[in-house]
């Protein structure tokens, strides 16, 4: 059985166009050469840099967690070698957008690189520190990150749009903030996760 039909029968694919989305955007494709015949394997593998693509089962609950839909405008924070930002483009369609951002310019160049090879024209990729949020194309209906903060960065809440959810690792967990008002959210913790630490540029 492969990979994405595993992640199915366990419970952590379940919305179609999640699971058409896994479908259509090959993980291979967004891996080196070296590493391309692990593509297929449930676990989070290198990317340089000192970073990672994230494991498939966490890419499927986090985007299972953030609910993405057709015509959404979504800020992907380390976007790292650009699977997910791929994945959430094909999502959202051609009424939506991803702002990926990526603090380090390789990966950056190479998330880009990644992704064009499956045509998306509803994806910015743009060398920026994630913690900032990206103003110019605030707000967002959804904020998804991948890597691992100490705390939620407030002006991830202020840059969302009512009703939006923030999906993001903080520590060994991944949360689910979902903003109810402009000051009110809703906070739900999966303890047991591991990633990569964000990285923020001094001030």
């Amino acid at each position: 059985m492969d990979l994405i039909e595993n992640l199915i029968q366990q419970g952590w694919l379940k919305t179609p166009r999640i699971i058409n989305a896994f479908k259509k955007i090959k993980r291979e494709d967004f891996l080196t050469e070296e590493i391309k015949n692990f593509a297929e394997l449930d676990e989070a593998l290198p990317i340089g840099f000192g970073q990672t693509i994230s494991q498939p089962l966490v890419v499927a609950f986090m985007l299972e967690q953030l609910n993405p839909k057709a015509g959404d405008k979504i800020l992907d924070i380390g976007s790292g070698s650009g699977w997910t930002s791929a994945l959430l483009a094909e999502i959202v369609g051609n009424q939506g957008k991803v702002i990926a951002t990526e603090i380090i310019p390789k990966l950056k160049e190479l998330g880009e690189k990644n992704a064009a090879k499956h045509g998306f024209k509803t994806i910015d990729f743009i060398c920026a520190d994630g913690s900032r949020g990206y103003e110019k194309e605030a707000p967002f209906d959804n904020i998804l990150a991948s890597a691992s903060a100490q705390e939620l960065p407030l002006v991830w809440k202020k840059q969302l749009k009512i009703g939006g959810r923030i999906v993001t690792p903080i520590k060994n967990s991944i949360w689910v903030f979902f903003k109810k008002s402009s000051d009110e959210f809703e906070e739900i913790e999966y303890p047991g996760f591991v990633f990569v630490p964000l990285i923020i540029k001094a001030k």
